[in-house]
């Protein structure tokens, strides 16, 4: 094999998913290879995700004389599979702020994501898990960012081998296939959708006294946070301080309140105060007063600087 092609998996699958074996190096060709196996696909910009269609994957096609086209126009152009009719993606994000590998190695052990087919490593070092899609049961895409995992199904598109992205430092790496699947099936993204999407406490049963938060209250939250597994930490924090803001605590209150319930989840001191920061901003419409002093040693972190 050549070193311009990528492995594939033939996946002889009811659901009519029948990746190649063999990916050609060339962009065209690794297009009409796509098509050939029933997956539909559209341009991006080289080295790049953005479409070059009007109207993005709603353009992707299977058609042969469109892919030539397309390629002989711009031949370096990315290679975008649409999601939701032959394959389903989950992937898996690494960023500056946070990984989505601890998450997949929790939802691995549980056995909530066998039966994928290729797993490709992406280019900043994440990994997209392929898997056919079920024609009878169409699932949409979502995104749980504080998790660092999203689905690509309906709806959505993937960037595939053997596209390439150029960093933000002018380093240019290549989407890779680095292994198949034996038994290839569908994936139930609305069970993993569910299991890292936090799911509040049961609401009090009790108005709040005027003038201040009942402390039962507030334990109550605290207890529920230090039981939130890994993937739902983040989430399951932010809520909570939402909840208390709402009710009338300060952002020093809502920090004394969850703080070491947080920390003892594993969440880190900065990550723990930029989250709780974030939803006091959240809940009273305004930056809370901005950057909070060092002496209090809250960071003054975007609400993306936890996740």
């Amino acid at each position: 094999m050549s070193r311009k092609e990528v492995l594939l998996v033939t996946v002889p699958d009811p659901t009519g998913w029948n990746l190649p074996t063999t990916l050609p190096g060339a962009h065209l060709d690794a297009a009409l290879a796509y098509a050939a196996a029933g997956v539909s696909v559209f341009p991006c910009a080289p080295s790049a995700k953005t479409p070059l269609t009007t109207r993005g994957f709603h353009d992707a096609t299977t058609d042969p004389r469109r892919i030539r086209s397309w390629w002989s126009w711009m031949p370096e152009a990315n290679i975008a599979l649409r999601t939701g009719t032959r394959i389903d993606v989950v992937d898996v994000d690494v960023h500056g702020v946070g990984n989505g590998f601890p998450v997949l190695r929790t939802l691995q052990r549980d056995g909530l994501i066998d039966g994928w087919g290729a797993a490709v490593r992406s280019p900043s070092g994440g990994l997209h898990l392929y898997y056919p899609s079920d024609p009878n049961r169409p699932q949409g895409s979502w995104s749980r960012g504080r998790s660092h995992v999203d689905f690509r199904g309906t709806g959505g598109y993937i960037i595939a081998p053997p596209s390439t992205i150029t960093a933000p430092d002018g380093t240019t790496a290549a989407y890779e296939m680095i292994a198949h699947g034996r038994r290839p099936r569908p994936v139930d993204a609305d069970t993993l959708r569910d299991i890292l999407t936090p799911t509040p406490p049961p609401a009090p049963q009790r108005q709040l006294p005027s003038g201040g938060v009942d402390e039962q209250i507030a334990e109550r939250l605290s207890d529920w946070v230090a039981r939130l597994a890994e993937g739902n930490r983040n989430a399951g924090l932010f809520w909570a301080a939402c909840r208390l803001a709402e009710a009338g605590l300060s952002e020093d209150e809502t920090t004394a309140a969850l703080e070491t319930a947080a920390l003892s989840t594993g969440l880190e001191v900065r990550e723990t105060r930029g989250t709780i920061h974030s939803a006091h901003r959240t809940i009273t419409g305004s930056n809370s007063g901005g950057a909070v002093s060092s002496s209090s040693g809250r960071a003054s972190a975007s609400p993306e600087a936890g996740r």
